[in-house]
């Protein structure tokens, strides 16, 4: 894949909508009225992350939660989500009627869609659209002054995460709730096991793992596989968003920033390096993009603790996913189910096991009901920067420095615009021949 500066669809989203974001900025704070018990939402991508699990999760976490306005690129999307988005809430056993609130004036499809729900009185808005529209939907939405639930990873390249990060202290200055998809950080044996590490029950941590090994996710939206006539290639891509590096991010940045993110967690820190190697052998179809399907790393962390990391998305490969780490006075191993400490302040957790897709729209909602902010901008960022460094070493074979990568990368992987159109890059990275950017 050759990488190139081009003018993004996202700059040129953000020129137009700079003008009404500045309106907006001069008498923007928190949105939530006084006194309310009632939460209105718009859900920006329609998708199975947005109607089967973000409004669903967001449904369950709070009392008086309501779906206001919803949007998406596709009309045929928008057009099966409420029927999802009712059935799913049926299968949690929640109040329909009082939830699903959406008039049809207030379903949008299309490029602006997102500025649509962003426009209507909501109070805040839950971004699942593909990783590489979320710096221009994240932008948007803080300078409207909406709180943020906004999905992992929060880019796919340096130049979208600039921008996250700069929307971030926009809505800093706004007071407003910004909560990130890195669900495992209000996972109980996490937060507890991490907290004795942090602690000291290891001692100085000295190296470790993260694995995360799996299937090749072959029916992942089996029925949009194949490209049919009326679809042109940038809508066919969006539709297999998951396969292409440009809307993903590969699957090291949109999946395996969970882990990665764990282990930042654990750090306290994050790399200042990363070495990493990767390909595409098994998942070579034409319907699987351009992304790799292994990826293998070593990051180096500020106190000189080097961290392996081993990814696969292959059939029949060995199931693991968990991370560990060893420290001066013993180990620790979690996963997504438990986590223990060994050595001779060895702990293994006993408790309960609440869900913390759930927990993360609880938090969200106190927050904005008792006008407490939260703000996860920098700590997802720099997570799915974690990850970005890792692919983009693998992508060129260059060992890739985190200071260079946020401070002078021009990596921009947006479809460049041609006489033609907007052309998405369609080629297969190359380490010795694809360039670091």
């Amino acid at each position: 894949m050759e990488y190139q500066k081009t003018n993004m669809i996202r700059r040129d989203f953000l020129k137009s909508t700079t003008i009404a974001g500045a309106a907006v900025l001069a008498g923007a704070g928190a949105v939530f009225p006084a006194g309310s018990d009632k939460i209105r939402v718009g859900l920006i991508g329609c998708g199975g992350r947005g109607t089967g699990a973000g409004i669903i999760d967001c449904a369950q976490s709070s009392k008086g939660i309501e779906l206001v306005a919803m949007g998406d690129l596709f009309p045929d999307h928008l057009e099966t989500a409420p029927a999802a988005i009712k059935a799913n809430l049926q299968k949690r056993e929640l109040p329909v009627d009082d939830i699903y609130k959406v008039k049809p004036e207030n379903m949008f499809v299309g490029r602006d869609a997102y500025q649509k729900v962003i426009d209507c009185d909501v109070d805040m808005v839950i971004l699942t659209t593909p990783p590489n529209f979320r710096p221009l939907h994240f932008r948007a939405a803080v300078e409207a002054g909406k709180h943020v639930f906004v999905e992992k990873p929060v880019a796919v390249d340096p130049i979208g995460l600039r921008s996250v990060l700069d929307s971030g202290e926009l809505a800093k200055q706004k007071g407003l709730t910004v909560v990130a998809g890195t669900q495992m950080r209000r996972f109980e044996p996490m937060i507890q096991t991490i907290r004795r590490l942090h602690d000291g029950a290891i001692g100085q941590i000295t190296g470790g793992q993260v694995v995360r090994t799996g299937g090749a996710m072959r029916d992942w939206r089996i029925e949009e596989k194949m490209k049919r006539e009326e679809w042109s290639d940038i809508d066919y891509h969006i539709r297999r968003w998951l396969f292409w590096t440009w809307l993903s991010g590969d699957f090291i940045v949109e999946m395996h920033v969970h882990n990665l993110d764990v282990m930042n967690w654990i750090m306290g820190a994050h790399p200042l390096s990363c070495l990493a190697m990767g390909g595409r052998q098994a998942r070579t179809e034409a319907e699987f993009g351009n992304v790799y399907d292994h990826f293998a790393a070593e990051y180096l962390y500020p106190n000189g603790a080097r961290i392996q990391y081993l990814g696969t998305q292959i059939d029949k490969f060995t199931y693991r996913n968990d991370q560990r780490v060893q420290g001066t006075l013993g180990s620790a191993y979690l996963d997504f189910g438990n986590a223990k400490i060994t050595g001779p302040n060895s702990w293994d957790y006993k408790g309960e096991h609440p869900n913390p897709a759930v927990q993360e729209y609880a938090d969200m909602i106190d927050s904005i009901r008792n006008g407490r902010a939260i703000n996860e901008t920098r700590q997802v960022a720099e997570s799915t920067m974690t990850a970005i460094l890792g692919r983009m070493s693998a992508y060129t074979g260059r060992e890739a420095k985190w200071d260079w990568l946020m401070q002078a990368s021009e990596l921009d992987l947006t479809p460049r615009q041609t006489d033609s159109g907007l052309v998405p890059d369609s080629s297969i990275a190359i380490p010795g021949v694809t360039e670091l950017l």
